[in-house]
């Protein structure tokens, strides 16, 4: 069975998937146009580079797009069906690593960690202007709301609250084991001194942070984002920060990826920004490139596959 890895690996990450590869599975690594490779290719592991219809349409043996993380907002899932490929995701391999980075960037968004990182590098850091005191805070104490209870929030809500923060949660249903209050999105933000979106790109999610959205945030709330970029609407955003009525943002995502470097966005102080890798971790590897080959043996042993979508 071909498989095409369409996403760089550097000599760690090859050197697992050499341990996957065998008893069948030949894995090829293609960090650039796989046209080529997936003329021969069974099984696309696809990471974020859209799998577009012409990809699709150029692997003629292809019978599994596996998507190496949980959104498959970037594959074209109308011209897979078309075909009868199968397409599986898999949920949770990246929860651990996702929700650590969203705490990382509630943090260093509060503590204004790339600005004192700059200061102490050019000599500064000793002579911070005193008019600076007054914008470092503590996530201690603070009510922090979570768009989304899936997977990621679940393993964030408890370290929230070990940290003495006060969490609130928005799903369509309450849930009866959730570490948090129920609130309607709302009220969450209206509540909320800092909001974390949790949640897969879709027609009814596009933009749900819009102006509005915004402007019911409480005044010097923080906005992270380490799901997907078009659930925000980007110039809306760095309006509400440029004129002070969101105090920071923590980003992962972004509108397009990559992201224009003469974006707006980017000249202001209080965003600190991470070019979608809030996933990528040694962990996520091990636990997604499992299961991704346990996949592939299923596909050729004709048994049902894990986490099919489609």
């Amino acid at each position: 069975m071909n498989i095409v890895l369409h996403y760089p690996a550097g000599p760690g990450l090859a050197g697992r998937l050499a341990d996957l590869a065998g008893d069948g599975l030949h894995i090829t690594i293609c960090p650039g146009d796989p046209a080529a490779a997936l003329r021969e290719a069974d099984v696309l592991w696809h990471v974020l580079t859209p799998c577009t219809a012409a990809m699709i349409a150029g692997a003629p043996k292809l019978r599994l797009i596996q998507k190496i993380g949980t959104g498959v907002n970037t594959i074209d899932l109308a011209a897979a069906k078309a075909r009868g490929i199968a397409v599986c995701n898999l949920p949770g391999t990246n929860a651990p690593a996702v929700a650590e980075m969203a705490l990382l960037l509630m943090l260093a968004a509060l503590r204004r960690l790339p600005l004192l990182d700059r200061a102490t590098r050019d000599g500064s850091g000793w002579a911070l202007d005193p008019g600076l005191q007054d914008s470092f805070g503590e996530l201690g104490g603070r009510t922090v709301g979570l768009v989304g209870y899936g997977a990621i929030p679940q393993k964030l809500a408890p370290v929230l609250r070990a940290l003495g923060c006060r969490v609130l949660y928005t799903a369509r249903t309450p849930k009866p084991d959730a570490l948090g209050e129920w609130r309607s999105l709302h009220g969450l933000l209206a509540e909320s001194d800092v909001v974390s979106l949790h949640l897969p790109l879709t027609a009814d999610t596009a933009r749900l942070i819009d102006a509005a959205a915004l402007a019911r945030m409480k005044p010097g709330a923080v906005l992270v984002n380490t799901a997907r970029g078009g659930l925000v609407d980007q110039a809306a955003l760095t309006a509400a920060l440029a004129r002070g009525h969101l105090a920071a943002a923590g980003l992962d995502v972004f509108a397009t990826e990559p992201e224009n470097p003469a974006d707006p966005l980017f000249t202001l102080p209080n965003v600190v920004v991470a070019p979608h890798v809030a996933w990528l971790t040694t962990g996520t590897f091990e636990r997604s490139f499992a299961l991704a080959a346990e996949n592939c043996r299923r596909l050729r042993a004709e048994q049902p596959l894990l986490h099919q979508v489609q």
